[in-house]
């Protein structure tokens, strides 16, 4: 925590070296109405012991819940032990990007196997190397559909995750392309709105399922309508545990998969690390971003594996490259082969676990008199209830150190006062009879 500044004869030699004769010089080509001169309000120095101390108390101020039923994308499921014991090994844990093949064969094959995974439950043809989460992948897919068709617009369902179209829209305005918002009707996706708005200039269409209120979209009637207009269907699958249950949006007519992986062998963190994943029909394949390991033989018929795509790395020029957005989050991505792995088949039992354990929670909610929004609707893990007072019941948790889910009428104004809960593996049934109890006092 400890900072050894330039002495000034470093200082005189690497303006020397940089062919100038002062600092001044070298900023000469940034405008002087946006060059900081002066630092305002910083704290006096300190030493490491004092940094330590005054760090160890930010972190005692941290507030960490007994329960959560906070989801939203980002969810809190069982990591075995075991994914922590083989993605701490030093071969894993200290490597870097696989240039050199024939010394990075176990970080290249734990990559394949990941992308083979997620290729069989997104059911698509292939999947890269990882990205850095689930909404730059999503934003990278749209800049992937515009660089195949060449069109300008992209349609975009309320029902995607509001962060994720955030990311989008930044897209947008350094790209130059445009955004149409596509509404919800009774919380999912309106087809017939998207059918209106779908022309001859849509690149792709980006819907979510489960969509960000857990509900599940219908895929082959937006799969339909993108074939009609020859565009492109990006389906996004932030809760990526959805994938043990449901079938792969690929099997329903998607053209492109892209996500999230947290679910996957990775604990919340906070909010991170994560990583995303973009898995597509093979027809995508040289303009995929990222990498995609592949698998062939040596001259002695081993079988090895080769980075076989790099759409863009430090030799590739920036402005050859599909893609400027070039680190996979390799380690979080092992992480996610191992559990995979682990778990293999017995992915369904544990999805219907979940699925089930929601229910439960949402069929005692109902009947205790709270109210549950879109019923008729199937739903994965998550759904939306209004109960008569949102702060009062937020605040009636938040004494017990429980978590009651994520007040969404900031960012979904049409749904004030209402509560998106998330239920998974990790809460029993007295856990949900606990919320059940609290929410019934909080009236």
């Amino acid at each position: 925590m400890s900072f050894t500044g330039l002495s000034q004869n470093d200082r005189k030699n690497m303006l020397h070296a940089a062919g100038v004769s002062s600092v001044d010089e070298l900023f000469a080509d940034i405008p002087s109405g946006i060059q900081i001169t002066k630092l305002e309000g910083l704290p006096r120095a300190v030493s490491e012991m004092e940094a330590e101390r005054a760090a160890a108390a930010i972190e005692n101020e941290n507030h960490l819940f007994r329960k959560t039923f906070l989801g939203a994308g980002a969810y809190n499921h069982y990591v075995p032990p075991v994914v922590d014991e083989i993605a701490s090994r030093s071969e894993f844990y200290t490597s870097y990007t696989p240039y050199q093949p024939e010394v990075s064969q176990g970080t290249l094959g734990a990559v394949f196997e990941f992308q083979t995974m997620m290729s069989r439950l997104t059911g698509m043809d292939l999947t890269n190397a990882s990205m850095y989460d689930g909404a730059t992948s999503m934003a990278e897919s749209a800049m992937m559909a515009l660089r195949t068709n060449g069109r300008s617009r992209i349609l975009v369902s309320r029902g995607v995750h509001p962060n994720y179209r955030k990311v989008l829209e930044t897209y947008a305005w350094a790209s130059g392309f445009q955004i149409a918002e596509i509404p919800l009707t009774r919380g999912v996706t309106d087809i017939i709105k998207c059918r209106e708005l779908a022309g001859n200039d849509t690149s792709a269409v980006i819907i979510q399922s489960p969509n960000f209120f857990g509900l599940i979209e219908d895929i082959p009637s937006f799969a339909e309508v993108t074939g009609g207009v020859s565009s492109i269907l990006i389906t996004v699958v932030a809760e990526a545990m959805s994938l043990g249950l449901l079938r792969g949006p690929g099997e329903l007519g998607a053209d492109v998969v892209c996500g999230e992986i947290q679910s996957f062998g990775n604990y919340l963190n906070f909010g991170g690390p994560y990583a995303g994943y973009i898995s597509a029909k093979k027809e995508f394949m040289r303009r995929i971003p990222g990498r995609l390991a592949g698998e062939t033989s040596d001259s002695e018929g081993n079988r090895v594996y080769t980075l076989t795509l790099q759409t863009r790395e430090q030799h590739i020029r920036r402005e050859k490259a599909t893609s400027n957005i070039c680190t996979n989050e390799g380690l979080i991505a092992l992480r996610t082969a191992v559990y995979l792995s682990l778990i293999g088949v017995k992915l369904k039992e544990l999805a219907e676990l979940n699925h089930k354990t929601a229910c439960y929670l949402h069929n005692r909610l109902k009947e205790s008199g709270i109210e549950t929004l879109h019923i008729n609707t199937p739903f994965f893990n998550e759904f939306l209830i209004k109960p008569a007072d949102c702060g009062k019941v937020i605040s009636g948790f938040n004494q017990k150190d429980i978590n009651p889910g994520l007040d969404i009428s900031k960012l979904y104004p049409e749904y004030k006062g209402c509560i998106l809960v998330c239920a998974t593996e990790m809460l029993t049934k007295d856990d949900a009879d606990e919320y059940v109890s609290i929410i019934g006092g909080c009236r």
